[in-house]
Parts: C-alpha cells; structure tokens; sequence
C-alpha cells in the first residue's frame, strides 16, 4: 500500500533525499505509524503530534493504502516579554 508521509521543521532532514516536504513509502498491509517512524529514523521518545489524513493520530495508529500522515516535531514558540522602558 502507499502511504503520503509530510514531515515538517526539524523533521524534514529524515526525508529520502531529493524530498523536501513530503515522500511516498511503500509499506506492508497493516502497518503501522511508528513503523513508518522507524524507518525514516525519526526519533520516537521525542514528544510530536501526529496527523492521519487531518485528524489526531498515534504511534499505534493502523495506516491504510492512500492515507496521509503528518509528523510534527515538539512545538515551541510565543512572544518573549521584553521588559517596558521606566
């Protein structure tokens, strides 16, 4: 079955080469997201978000033919507060 993989920020380095935002992976019958995480040597202990075809997913999360996966790296940002002149 074929799977959209789209990494974003960080994670993006763990594409095949000559991919920039997104790949195809053939994968077996069955599997599962962290499989495809194992195999683009994305690390799993990092704190991410995972989106199956938009919606919340898991590690755990069963893939199908035609599905698109979304990984984020942790997320981090904001306003830093700057001190106001006296």
């Amino acid at each position: 079955m074929k799977v959209e993989v789209k990494l974003f920020a960080t994670f993006r380095e763990h594409l095949p080469p000559g991919h920039k935002e997104s790949c195809v992976l053939e994968l077996a019958e069955g599997a599962r997201v962290v499989e495809v995480m194992e195999t683009l040597r994305i690390p799993r202990d990092l704190p991410n978000m995972i989106l199956l075809n938009g919606r919340q997913g898991a590690p755990e999360s069963e893939l199908h033919h035609g599905d698109v996966l979304s990984i984020f790296p942790p997320l981090a940002g904001g306003l830093v507060p700057q001190a106001l002149p006296p």
